[in-house]
C-alpha cells in the first residue's frame, strides 16, 4: 500500500487556517502539511470548532450553527477566519468575517461576494459527524437537505432554481394561511405560483433523477465495503413527479392545500428510501447497519464529487473512532485513507488510538495535539 500511496497526487488541500473569537478560539493559527492530519485532545478543547472553520470556508456557515451570532466566542464581538487553499498551483486566499455590527463578509482572493451562493462549489468538501446519523433515522428533509447540499456543489443552475422554488414554496404558503382570513381563495394568483413551482421543481427533479441514478450504485458499493459483507442494500429516488405531471398534481391538491394551509404535492416532499432484503431500512436496521449506511451516503458523496470535479474534496471526519466498531474502522481507513488520494482531516479523542489506526497503514501523518 506504500507504493500504491507514493503515487496519490493531491491536487486540492487546505494548507493553512487562522481563527480569531470563533468558537473557543481566541487566536489561533494552524498550518498543514500533509495529506492526512489527526487533530487530537480531550472533549471540549475545541477539534470539532476547528474542523467547523474550515466547513465555514468552504460553505459560508457553520455546519452546527445557523446563525453566525451563535459561532463568535463568548462575551466577544465578530470573529475572522482566513485558509488559504491550494488548487493545483493555484492559490486561493479565502476570508470569513462576522463584523462588530453583525454584517457577514465572505471574499476569495479579496473579492467580496454579492451573493454567498456564488462561493458554494469552488472548494468542495465532505464532513462526516456523529450526529449525522439523522440522516438515516429523521425525517425526509435531512436527505433532501444531504442531495442539495451535494447537487449544489457539483450544478450552480441546480442551486439557483432551489433557491427560487423555496422562495415561491414560502410565498405559496404564506397567501394560503391568508385565505384563513379572507375566506376567498384567488386561483388566478395561486396558478402564478403554481406556475413558477412548475419551472423550477421539474428542473429540480430532472437533476435529482440524472444524478441519483448515478449516485445509488456507490451507496451500495460503500455500504458493502463499510459492512465488510453483502446485506442486500436497495436504494432508491421517491418523488411525487415520478408518476404524475406536477401542474397535475399542484391542481388536484389545490383544495387540500388550501383547508391545510399548505403546500402537500411538490419536489420539497421528495426522499431517498432504503431497504434490506426488500424490508423497509429504518425499523430493520441495527445500530452498526445504520452507521454503515451514512458512511457509505458520504462516501458515495465524496465520490461523485471527486468524478464530477475531476479532483477529491477535502474530507472531515469528526470523532468517528468512537462510532464504528474497529472492523468498520478499519474498512474506511482503508478506503479514505488508501484509495483517495484528497486531503482528510481526522479528530479523535485519544492519541494513542489514532496512531494504532493510521500506522499500520504505512501513511505519513500530521498530529495536532490541541
Amino acid at each position: 500500500m506504500r507504493n500504491q500511496l507514493q503515487k496519490l497526487r493531491i491536487i486540492f488541500a487546505l494548507r493553512s487556517i487562522s481563527v480569531f473569537q470563533f468558537k473557543n478560539y481566541s487566536n489561533s493559527t494552524f498550518e498543514f502539511h500533509e495529506r492526512i492530519i489527526g487533530i487530537c485532545g480531550k472533549n471540549g478543547i475545541g477539534k470539532t470548532n476547528l474542523i467547523d472553520a474550515i466547513y465555514n470556508l468552504c460553505f459560508t456557515r457553520s455546519y452546527f450553527n445557523r446563525s453566525d451570532v451563535q459561532n463568535v466566542q463568548h462575551e466577544k464581538i465578530g470573529f475572522r477566519i482566513e485558509g488559504d487553499f491550494k488548487k493545483n498551483d493555484q492559490l486561493i486566499k479565502v476570508t470569513s468575517v462576522l463584523r462588530e455590527n453583525g454584517k457577514k463578509e465572505f471574499s476569495a482572493d479579496g473579492q467580496i461576494y454579492d451573493r454567498f451562493a456564488r462561493h458554494i462549489g469552488l472548494l468542495p468538501l465532505v464532513i462526516i459527524v456523529p450526529d449525522d446519523v439523522i440522516l438515516i433515522t429523521g425525517p425526509s428533509e435531512e436527505r433532501r437537505r444531504f442531495i442539495d447540499t451535494l447537487f449544489c456543489q457539483l450544478d450552480p443552475e441546480y442551486m439557483q432554481h432551489l433557491i427560487a422554488y423555496n422562495k415561491v414554496l414560502l410565498q405559496r404558503n404564506g397567501y394560503l394561511k391568508s385565505i384563513a382570513e379572507t375566506r376567498r381563495p384567488d386561483h388566478q394568483l395561486i396558478e402564478a405560483y403554481d406556475e413558477q413551482l412548475v419551472r423550477h421543481g421539474e428542473e429540480i427533479h430532472k437533476t435529482r433523477t440524472e444524478l441519483l441514478a448515478e449516485m445509488i450504485p456507490s451507496v451500495n458499493e460503500f455500504y458493502r465495503l463499510i459492512a465488510g459483507k453483502d446485506e442486500n442494500l436497495r436504494a432508491g429516488y421517491e418523488s411525487q413527479l415520478v408518476n404524475e405531471s406536477f401542474p397535475d398534481l399542484l391542481l388536484k391538491s389545490r383544495d387540500k392545500d388550501i383547508f391545510l394551509q399548505r403546500t402537500t404535492s411538490g419536489i420539497h416532499r421528495d426522499d431517498l428510501q432504503f431497504f434490506l432484503a426488500n424490508r423497509p431500512f429504518k425499523p430493520e436496521a441495527s445500530q452498526g447497519q445504520r452507521k454503515s449506511l451514512l458512511f457509505a451516503l458520504k462516501l458515495a458523496e465524496f465520490q461523485m464529487l471527486h468524478n464530477r470535479k475531476g479532483y477529491a474534496p477535502i474530507l472531515l471526519l469528526d470523532d468517528v473512532f468512537e462510532k464504528l466498531d474497529e472492523q468498520r474502522i478499519q474498512n474506511l481507513l482503508k478506503w479514505v485513507c488508501g484509495q483517495n488520494p484528497g486531503q482528510i482531516f481526522i479528530t479523535d479523542t485519544h492519541v494513542d488510538r489514532f496512531r494504532e489506526n493510521v500506522d499500520h497503514l504505512g501513511i505519513k501523518y500530521q498530529l495536532l495535539d490541541i
